[in-house]
This record gives structure tokens, C-alpha cells and sequence, in this order.
């Protein structure tokens, strides 16, 4: 299964991640947030997937086979979740400000990936920013870096 799994998210066949502890509780966390954002318009697509693995892989600095496990990791704690605050409030205790404005980009990327801003998608970003202490301003200004970086 997650050889399959991995195929799905990556296209590719990946040797199979350690088994150890990837990362922080905080960072475990921002993985779920960008599954959950992903998943909150109910289509979790190969788009969304493939932007996921190329953030986790750059901003945590993990190699194919962990960031798969993370994905897989981060959507099963997102199935087994009621609410995101346990998420964001596990993300407040370990980030300090710019890393959640950074966060915020990541989460407005994955928004993008598909090509279209679905309303649940834009609701549940601007509650996140709230739960994170980002002012409409900063999370505004974190959305149209994004926009820009990807030539929207």
C-alpha cells in the first residue's frame, strides 16, 4: 500500500523511508496543515500531492522516501482529526512569527496547485491565519507573494 502511495504522490518508485521520528511536533503539524488544506475541498489531487512533497522537501530538508512517510503521516493524523487547532496550536508553541508567515505561503501554494480557489479552501485559510496570530495585512501580503512567484 505504500508503495502505491508513494507512486501516487511521486510518479516514481522510492526506496522506503527509515523508520524514525522525521520531524518536531511543530513541524509534524504544518505537514497535517497542508494536507488539510488540500483535502478541504474533498479532491486531494496529484497536483496537490506533487506541491506538498516539493515544499516539505525544501523547507524541512528531508529526502523523497521521508517526505512520502510525512504525507502519508500528516493525512492519516488529518483523517483522525475532529478540528485543526490541535494542529495550529502545536504550530504557535514551536514557530515564531516569520516561520508561520512562511507556513502561510506554504499553505497558499498548495491552495494554488490545482489552479482554482475553492471557498472552503479560502475560509479555512483565513481561520488559520487568525488560530496563527497572522493579521489580515501579512496574510494578504504572504498570498500575493505567492501569486507572484507563480505567475498568477
Amino acid at each position: 500500500m505504500i508503495d502505491r502511495i508513494r507512486k501516487m504522490v511521486l510518479g516514481t518508485n522510492v526506496p522506503e523511508p527509515q523508520d524514525k521520528t522525521l520531524l518536531s511536533d511543530g513541524d509534524a503539524a504544518a505537514a497535517a496543515l497542508l494536507v488539510e488544506v488540500a483535502c478541504i475541498d474533498g479532491d486531494f489531487d496529484d497536483k496537490e500531492r506533487k506541491t506538498i512533497a516539493a515544499l516539505m522537501a525544501r523547507r524541512f530538508n528531508l529526502d523523497v522516501g521521508d517526505v512520502v512517510k510525512l504525507i502519508v503521516d500528516a493525512s492519516q493524523a488529518v483523517d483522525r482529526s475532529i478540528d485543526h487547532y490541535r494542529f495550529v496550536s502545536k504550530v504557535n508553541s514551536a514557530y515564531k512569527h516569520e516561520a508561520k508567515i512562511e507556513l502561510m505561503e506554504m499553505l497558499w501554494e498548495v491552495t494554488y496547485a490545482d489552479g482554482k480557489i475553492h471557498d472552503f479552501e479560502a475560509n479555512l485559510m483565513r481561520r488559520l491565519s487568525g488560530l496563527m496570530h497572522i493579521s489580515d495585512r501579512q496574510a494578504g501580503e504572504a498570498r500575493k507573494r505567492v501569486r507572484e512567484r507563480l505567475d498568477i
